[in-house]
């Protein structure tokens, strides 16, 4: 594989892993970030993608552009960013013909439905996040299909694993499973739901960005194990860490009150859909064009453990 130049839009739970996994396969990296620094070895650019004519700049010499970037949880931020951060990369893309990699997620394919999403399931969004996210998504397919950029996108649902601090299973879980044994949780636990393991989504994103150009053009659903119910992987957290953890769902009744004064609550319920009912993924083409095999649940919440430990312990 000869080294080309991958630039990173975004350097939070999956855009520094893949820094670090592009470097690693000899690659020359680039990190772009609002604010903050970038792993020894990999170079650094600062200042705000929204800014077209940065992200431009920015990307030069790019053969292959990730975009990582994942704008504050809120559906009016959504909507004035989302956009701009996407014609901004597509313009980036296009003036240094590279390969736009897009990380993407589920929202905008809407409820669950007894058969699996997979690529062909249509647009069919049910929340305002949703439908932000389909019309990004259709702005971004309308250029592939009339050649503008040369892109893929990269489709996962929620995420667990090492790094992954914004998440369901990140900070607001974490802490109080590992000091009291009793972890928050905000969701539904008994439905089947496919997760995401971080450290698959991320050599995923460099399979995409490293392989053949017949990827481009294309929605690929990223690689992840059997969908098991959230309260079973909080079972193998427990196994894992030799000792039970507890899951302390907050009622509907306490989300509804708290959600008048906390906005964050609000803007989690408007999801809550995904997780009442089975919330599958059928991921088989991704699997067979590249030998893909995900992380079993069992070693992955090993290793979840194991980095939750480490990360959250130093803040004790």
């Amino acid at each position: 594989m000869s080294s080309q130049t991958h630039v990173i839009f975004g350097a939070g739970q999956i855009g520094t892993p893949l820094a670090l996994l592009l470097r690693s396969q000899g690659h020359h990296v680039r990190i772009v970030r609002r604010r903050g620094r970038a792993p020894e070895g990999i170079d650094l650019e600062l200042g705000d993608a929204r800014d077209a004519a940065f992200a431009t700049r920015a990307a030069h010499g790019a053969h292959v552009i990730y975009h990582c970037m994942n704008p504050a949880y809120s559906t009016a931020t959504w909507a004035r960013d989302l956009p701009r951060l996407m014609h901004g990369l597509m313009d980036a893309a296009a003036h240094e013909g590279a390969r736009l990699v897009v990380l993407d997620n589920l929202y905008m394919l809407g409820a669950p439905r007894p058969r699996p999403f997979d690529e062909d399931s249509p647009l069919n969004p049910c929340s305002a996040k949703g439908e932000i996210r389909a019309h990004v998504a259709e702005t971004l397919t309308d250029a592939m299909r009339r050649g503008a950029v040369r892109a893929c996108i990269g489709r996962a649902s929620d995420f667990y694993g090492p790094g992954g601090t914004q998440t369901h299973l990140g900070d607001a879980f974490w802490p109080g499973a590992l000091q009291r044994g009793k972890g928050q949780m905000l969701i539904d636990l008994e439905h089947p739901h496919a997760y995401h393991y971080t450290l698959d989504v991320v050599r995923a994103l460099m399979l995409l960005g490293t392989a053949n150009d017949e990827v481009e053009g294309r929605v690929w659903m990223l690689p992840c194990a059997e969908a098991e119910t959230t309260r079973e992987l909080i079972g193998r957290f427990s196994a894992s860490l030799g000792r039970d953890i507890t899951p302390e769902r907050m009622p509907e009744w306490m989300q509804r009150t708290l959600g008048a004064f906390v906005p964050m609550l609000r803007e989690i319920r408007e999801m809550a859909y995904q997780w009442q009912a089975p919330f599958l993924v059928d991921d088989r083409r991704f699997r067979a064009r590249f030998a893909f095999t995900p992380t079993t649940p069992g070693a992955g919440a090993a290793a979840t453990v194991a980095w939750a430990r480490e990360h959250y312990g130093k803040k004790r």
